[in-house]
């Protein structure tokens, strides 16, 4: 019997179903591969809460050591730095080189260094980055300790879904009798409105949780950083203890060299079979992904959903069958957490927002995580 070799890069939401749909039933054809960082999954839609305290960080991890056991896949602590997808290999950054006959990519959100560095100098000695979000579990609550014995004002760069949230967690942590009083939170906003992208209902929702929770709006762009805080594109200096980082998902920079055709951002080309365009035995979902029939398809919410389909597909491209497209939703779900036990609920052009929405929210992610943690 011929064995095939099927390797997963990045344990993101997506690989993380098609782990526990292997594990169920893996075909005794194929040997898997399982590239990524760390042994588990943290998952992003429960990190505002653990930020806001209403997590323990165990509690919003997946770990990956049952269901690799299970698939009986072979697991390389590392990520890839070089990809030829001519020549079907990637190269990790322990030196290793893994061949494969199918190759997945999910590696989740990237925060580019080198490129941020350059838009804002002194990044990288002064800021927190939210990515990789492994290491940012593991560093927040020294924030949060810092925080119980002097006040802080920290300053978050970006106001997007995942800026927004955190800024209102921390605002909640910060506020909460654990903290030294006095503590508080700026967002930095830039050019936009916080939450741009939502209809202007939503943005008033937003507008209105800020102002419960007192965080600072600055509608202004960061342009560097120094020990004291964030020089902006004014021209003015804000000071502050810790400048966070949460902007948008930046393309892996090794994809740039990889053959792979990419958008223009980066990111990988794929079709409606989340195939590469210009390499099919590629495959590409979430993050790292971007859909040439639905551009909007790449964000965390589409990552999430997208599991079951690029299963369904690995398997019919090892097994020669036809692939099945994979219509992206034109409308979905966001539940955004408002820092307290507080969230708002958005489809298409229709919000509310509530503690019975937190609740909701809570329970979907509870479920998420239980789903692939308790299958171990």
């Amino acid at each position: 019997m011929s064995l095939k070799h099927l390797a997963l890069l990045g344990a993101g939401h997506a690989h993380v179903h098609v782990l526990n749909g292997l594990a169920q039933s893996r075909p005794a054809d194929l040997n898997i591969t399982v590239i990524a960082p760390y042994p588990r999954q943290l998952y992003s839609g429960m990190v505002p809460g653990f930020v806001a305290g209403h997590y323990a960080l165990d509690e919003c991890v997946i770990p990956l050591e049952g269901l690799l056991a299970r698939c009986g896949a072979r697991y390389i602590p590392s990520r890839g730095v070089v990809m030829d997808a001519d020549a079907k290999t990637v190269t990790l950054a322990n030196g290793e080189t893994v061949g494969y006959d199918w190759l997945s990519l999910n590696t989740g959100p990237v925060m580019d260094r080198e490129k941020i560095e350059a838009q804002m100098p002194g990044a990288r000695e002064h800021a927190l980055f939210v990515r990789p979000i492994e290491a940012f579990g593991q560093l927040w609550p020294r924030v949060a300790a810092m925080a119980q014995q002097q006040k802080m004002h920290l300053a978050v760069v970006g106001a997007g879904a995942a800026g927004l949230e955190l800024a209102m967690a921390a605002a909640h942590a910060l506020a909460g009798p654990s903290s030294a009083p006095g503590s508080r939170v700026t967002l930095l906003s830039g050019a936009q409105a916080p939450g741009a992208s939502y209809p202007a209902g939503v943005q008033r929702r937003i507008a209105r949780a800020l102002q419960r929770l007192r965080i600072e709006v600055l509608p202004e762009a960061c342009v560097g950083l120094d020990a004291g805080g964030i020089k902006l594109g004014n021209g003015r200096h804000l000071a502050c203890d810790l400048p966070l980082l949460a902007l948008g998902a930046q393309a892996p920079a090794w994809l740039a060299g990889s053959g792979l055709a990419l958008d223009e951002a980066g990111f990988v080309a794929v079709n409606a079979f989340q195939q590469s365009t210009s390499h099919p035995p590629v495959f590409a979902a979430g993050d790292v992904a971007s859909r040439v029939d639905a551009p909007h398809a790449r964000s965390g919410v589409y990552a999430v959903r997208a599991g079951p389909p690029l299963l369904a597909n690995l398997r019919a491209a090892w097994q020669g069958q036809p692939l099945k497209s994979y219509p992206p939703q034109q409308r979905t779900l966001n539940l955004l957490s408002c820092g307290s036990r507080h969230a708002i609920a958005v489809w298409g052009g229709l919000s509310v927002e509530g503690a019975w929405v937190w609740r909701w929210k809570d329970r979907i992610d509870r479920r998420f995580v239980a789903a692939y943690a308790g299958s171990q």
